[in-house]
């Protein structure tokens, strides 16, 4: 009820809406939860020996997202026209075909939120298998790449084993319970409006899609579609068509998800001054409503007009 008004922008107690927004981080369980003292690989152990019988899975690509990727396929096709085009797949260092399962995912996430890190390999893995019928993948290949590409970069981010880690390494769970308590108010609101229009933004280019498809003719959207898909905007999408309905829980997780990548981004500025945020302006990389929450970075070092 809280989140309801919350929604609404009716006045709601401060403390009452940081205790919803912590109810909706409790929602999220992995097996073991109960016995925390347990070494964290061997939970992971544990639950890799018994990942079916505990039912775990993840969709990698909803069938709503797999019928557009195909449909846009067959009419490239039809066009004589190759997708990706070999410029792009020449970008790509290591290519080939996805070998990553639901389960592997499954397990996979279930590591990222008990450790709050994913290595580079394993996030590059999940990209791929994200994107199954893609022939390359270059947003995958850089990150997979990137202790051989940008060694001083890598040094700051990433932990010795090459798992991504830009503050303190504990539960996931953690930092979100952190954000719901500290947070300013504004910011949360902020975040709220601002994943509820990566959701409708998600659904709109599904629908616009489609009606090109229908219509035998790609077009802006195809392109729009076929941009994102290789990086956070295509991620977005997708997970906004694993939800059919998004309850008022989901999208508290999805908000407070949300306002950690931004924290992230400005951290990663402090740590790497003079990184290229103009870049993150490229159509496809962010969805558009993140795109206009990190226009303090973009436009920071934009050249000036004339």
């Amino acid at each position: 009820m809280a989140l309801l008004l919350f929604d609404e922008e009716l006045p709601v107690p401060e403390q009452t809406v940081r205790a919803a927004f912590t109810a909706a981080v409790d929602t999220l369980t992995v097996p073991g939860d109960d016995d925390p003292d347990t070494d964290p690989d061997q939970r992971l152990d544990d639950l890799a020996d018994h990942i079916a019988d505990a039912g775990l899975t993840v969709t990698l690509v909803p069938a709503r997202a797999r019928r557009i990727d195909e449909g846009i396929a067959r009419l490239a096709r039809a066009a004589g026209h190759t997708w990706p085009p070999p410029e792009l797949t020449a970008l790509d260092k290591n290519p080939g075909t996805p070998t990553v399962t639901p389960k592997d995912a499954a397990l996979a996430a279930a590591a990222a939120t008990i450790n709050g890190t994913m290595s580079l390999v394993e996030i590059g893995d999940l990209l791929r298998a994200m994107n199954p019928t893609a022939t390359a993948n270059p947003i995958a290949s850089l990150v997979e790449t990137t202790r051989n590409d940008v060694p001083e970069f890598a040094d700051a981010v990433l932990t010795e084993d090459n798992h991504l880690a830009l503050g303190p390494v504990r539960d996931a769970r953690d930092h979100l319970r952190h954000l719901a308590a500290t947070a300013p108010l504004q910011d949360l609101a902020r975040t709220w409006k601002t994943a509820a229009g990566v959701r409708q933004w998600a659904l709109d280019l599904c629908d616009r899609v489609e009606a090109e498809l229908a219509a035998g003719q790609l077009g802006e959207a195809a392109l729009e579609w076929m941009n994102g898909r290789y990086a956070m905007a295509g991620l977005a999408v997708l997970s906004t068509l694993k939800e059919r309905d998004r309850p008022p829980v989901q999208h508290a997780l999805d908000a407070l998800v949300l306002l950690y990548q931004l924290g992230e981004f400005h951290r990663l500025d402090r740590l790497m001054p003079g990184c290229q945020w103009p870049l993150l302006a490229t159509e496809g990389l962010l969805p558009p409503p993140v795109r206009e929450q990190l226009q303090d970075l973009i436009g920071r070092d934009a050249p000036l007009a004339g």
